[in-house]
């Protein structure tokens, strides 16, 4: 990246510690070579950075932690993130920092109904909804929290395309101004459905019925990129009035780009906003960084770098970053760093930054550590830290914890919300209680009119994992006949359910299927559940086949799915020809754990068997 290099260049001249600063370079491990962004000077830079006594930010988050890179080229477990559909942490992907675009109008402590639901519904991506505030943001009142939107309703309920409802709308001579816009545009994305909310945004620019803004332009470009894929956003851009090409729909192209996992195109707009002279914002950062995290933790240092050097101050949502990226690679000591790093900023941990230390110190095996944060999100009181309990609930089954869920739960029993109730399931669901999963899926049932399937898959994993295939079945049948959507969220869980029982080929066989009738894209994780039974067979065959079907589908090569590749071809006793070209032609550089198993399947390595035979 241009803008990063350039932060690298101008840090060349910088004194260094040399005598302390090559020993810890080492652990560092980037190159101009493995990220094509630092520069030569790359050394003296990082080293400063690392080991000087100023009191920025950035430099104390280098010297707390030593090094965010510091575990890049390290070995990774399978379940270790790629893919971060699966890794719990999807508070990252629904920042509540979109630096102002947010709601400021909001009532205290309503936050949570201002955001879409972090995690997913019936769509593949997680990644943050950067302009479903904007759709409140000149309605010129608060929202309540149970208030609906008519408009909305009458979409939801018609059985026609929404241009139908709109004019009928117009013609019973019903208001149709910005704040009753907004509230039906962010019920409709709050419930994802980005389909109704795109073919309102086209109603409106079409009918000229709202004098379109930037904002309203970023918004249909956002769900442009979520219905029709990133391409198809691009070619919007470029119809936009010039007068209305500003940050905030720039910023919103980089959200799309970090959501379809598009390094290069996320880098490039990047670049763009540089060029136009945007300010640099955490939210950019932010995004950066959320991508490498997935993609590339090599290059997170270069953007701490670049914040550094333009006093951009860190964020909760950045601090949220770091300590998952430190936890995800096991350096629980770093993960601490940051987090003194943070208090000393005057930051506090919310319960989702806690949420995500307890996970990894229960993934460390620092259970005491772990259960001292859950009691710290307790507070003392239950009763008065309700929202914690949906955290707790999983945290506190993943700790084997049967008596502490049980006690939990019995909180919200009296009164509970869906969100709990879904949390309750997957917990009974660990501790292999599934009978008490069951009671509260058919509590749920009676409780709420109608589910979707986000609620269903949650018993629906739980049958998954246990292997219980005829129950899952029966769960399915539920669904269809309650006129549920079956969306990738449920293939996701059915996939799971199919590959336990060990019927790989009929997961197989059923996501093809789903996805060719339905027009959607299905999860990163299901392909690769079914990906990793083929490797695990040595089937060389139908793991590529899976591998080029996940490029048909839109998602951009990871390293992730280049492992699987080569567990193939190793656990097949076969070469892999042409597989460190294919990695260099996806940009994608081996970590250290995936070198060796390349080199296992090098077709040109040299043995002493071969020596001795040549």
């Amino acid at each position: 990246m241009w803008a990063l290099r350039r932060a690298s260049n101008q840090l060349r001249l910088r004194s260094l510690n040399v005598g302390i600063s090559r020993v810890s370079f080492a652990k560092l491990e980037i190159s101009e070579a493995e990220s094509g962004v630092i520069s030569d000077s790359s050394q003296a830079s990082l080293e400063r950075c690392l080991f000087n006594q100023t009191k920025n930010v950035c430099s104390n988050i280098f010297m707390g932690g030593r090094s965010l890179s510091s575990q890049a080229g390290a070995e990774t477990s399978e379940s270790d993130s790629e893919d971060d559909l699966e890794d719990g942490f999807s508070e990252l992907e629904s920042p509540a920092d979109v630096d102002k675009i947010e709601v400021n109008n909001a009532p205290a402590g309503n936050e949570e109904e201002l955001v879409s639901e972090p995690e997913l519904s019936d769509d593949e991506d997680d990644d943050d909804d950067v302009v479903s505030q904007l759709e409140k943001a000149d309605s010129g009142e608060k929202i309540q929290k149970r208030k609906t939107s008519e408009l909305f309703q009458a979409i939801l309920s018609a059985n026609v395309p929404v241009s139908n409802v709109l004019d009928k709308w117009v013609e019973e001579g019903k208001t149709l101004d910005r704040s009753v816009i907004s509230l039906a545009m962010f019920s409709l994305r709050k419930r994802r459905m980005y389909g109704k909310a795109l073919q309102l945004s086209e109603w409106l620019e079409t009918s000229k019925q709202l004098d379109f803004i930037e904002r309203d332009y970023a918004s249909r470009l956002d769900l442009i990129s979520k219905v029709r894929g990133l391409q198809k956003a691009e070619q919007y851009l470029e119809k936009v009035p010039k007068s209305f090409r500003e940050e905030v729909i720039y910023r919103t192209l980089l959200a799309s780009c970090v959501s379809a996992g598009n390094l290069k195109k996320a880098e490039e707009v990047f670049n763009k906003m540089k060029d136009l002279e945007f300010p640099i914002t955490v939210f950019a950062c932010n995004q950066l960084l959320l991508l490498y995290k997935r993609l590339d933790k090599k290059k997170i240092a270069n953007v701490l770098l670049l914040m550094e050097k333009e006093s951009v101050k860190p964020s909760l949502f950045t601090y949220k970053i770091l300590i998952d990226t430190k936890g995800q690679s096991n350096d629980l000591t770093g993960m601490d760093q940051i987090v003194e790093t943070m208090k000393a900023e005057g930051i506090e941990p919310d319960v989702n930054t806690l949420a995500i230390m307890a996970r990894h110190y229960v993934s460390g095996g620092l259970k005491d550590k772990a259960e001292a944060i859950l009691k710290e999100m307790e507070g003392g009181n239950l009763k008065e830290h309700r929202w914690a309990c949906k955290s707790l609930l999983p945290l506190y089954a993943q700790l084997g914890k049967v008596e502490e869920v049980g006690r939990v739960w019995k909180a919200c029993e009296s009164k509970p919300r869906i969100d709990e109730c879904v949390a309750a399931i997957e917990a009974w669901g660990k501790v292999n209680k599934i009978d008490e999963a069951e009671a509260v899926f058919e509590r749920m049932r009676t409780t709420w009119k109608k589910l979707n399937s986000k609620q269903y898959s949650a018993l629906l994993k739980v049958y998954a994992s246990h292997k219980m295939l005829t129950k899952g079945k029966e769960l399915i049948k539920q669904m269809a006949d309650s006129g549920c959507r079956i969306g990738p969220l449920t293939w996701d869980a059915l996939v799971k359910l199919y590959v336990e029982a060990g019927e790989v080929e009929k997961a197989d066989s059923m996501l093809q299927k789903a996805a060719q009738q339905n027009q959607m894209k299905p999860m990163f994780s299901s392909y690769m559940s079914i990906m990793d039974q083929y490797a695990k067979r040595g089937d060389i065959h139908n793991a590529e086949k899976i591998f080029h079907r996940m490029r048909q589908a839109g998602y951009v090569a990871r390293q992730r799915q280049f492992q699987a590749l080569v567990v193939t071809y190793i656990n097949a006793k076969s070469p892999a020809y042409g597989i460190r070209d294919r990695m260099k032609a996806d940009n994608i550089f081996p970590s250290k754990g995936l070198a060796g198993q390349l080199a296992q399947v090098d077709a040109f390595r040299k043995t002493a068997v071969s020596d001795l035979l040549d």
